[in-house]
């Protein structure tokens, strides 16, 4: 068990899904867990169950003002920012792309790719001047290979599998910790939506083959730990069964 007493964690994306399931994984661990997302709603209710060590934030990923005033909550209410979880995504458009909307496009790109990015550019100076901080970007095997009615999806996650390497070129030495996560298909309502477009093998999944939203937030809280360090500037995927039994997912 990683202990992450003492510890902030921002998580994006912490509304639902892996988000959600990572914001308590952390929170038992020790963290004081700061919630990004645009519901808050849906964060209230999420920092009502997890309790005084859950910092709301409302936010919008893909808005660069949107982070410097999570940032600064964090610093405000915990003096720290020692994890960032880049969890936030889209899928849609599910389109070819001849038929893809080019609003919707870029709006996919603004989340995926540059909201990572802005993530990383507003926590890096505060974890520089640290000394120390672990960013754990998610990833997919659509970074990896191209999927028909993907395009924006498969482009936003290889931009962002690259940036992954780019940050542990550029920082590692400075006692930054990066690695991406490709968790596989999750049990989450993005394969809802991935069923109901009928584009590409991945819609043809059974359902019972997605894995639940825990076993991703579990490799995400191990991430934080020194056990992890052989992996770190690279991408971890849970399809690995010795990632898995490493992990006692699917015991």
């Amino acid at each position: 068990m990683v202990d992450l007493t003492g510890k902030t964690a921002l998580i994006t994306g912490a509304s639902r899904g892996i988000g959600a399931d990572t914001a308590r994984a952390m929170a038992a661990a020790g963290a004081q867990v700061v919630l990004l997302a645009r519901s808050v709603r849906d964060l209230e209710v999420l920092a009502a169950e997890i309790g005084a060590q859950a910092i709301v934030c409302t936010s919008d990923v893909a808005n660069y003002d949107h982070w410097t005033k999570a940032v600064s909550v964090a610093l405000e209410q915990t003096g720290r920012i020692d994890i960032l979880v880049n969890n936030a995504g889209l899928i849609d458009p599910i389109a070819r792309l001849e038929d893809s909307d080019p609003e919707e496009w870029g709006r996919l790109i603004d989340v995926n790719l540059k909201g990572v990015y802005y993530g990383v550019r507003a926590t890096l100076p505060t974890m520089i001047a640290k000394g120390y901080g672990t960013i754990l970007n998610i990833s997919s095997g659509a970074a990896h290979g191209p999927l028909e009615g993907w395009s924006a999806y498969c482009s936003s996650k290889a931009g962002a599998a690259m940036l992954t390497r780019c940050i542990h070129k550029e920082h590692s030495h400075a006692g930054i910790r990066v690695m991406g996560l490709s968790p596989g298909t999750v049990a989450t309502d993005m394969q809802v939506k991935i069923k109901a477009s009928g584009i590409n093998p991945v819609s043809e999944l059974d359902p019972s083959v997605h894995i639940p939203a825990d076993w991703p937030a579990k490799a995400l809280l191990w991430m934080c730990g020194a056990d992890a360090d052989a992996h770190l500037g690279e991408e971890i995927s849970l399809r690995n069964e010795d990632i898995r039994n490493q992990l006692g997912l699917g015991e």
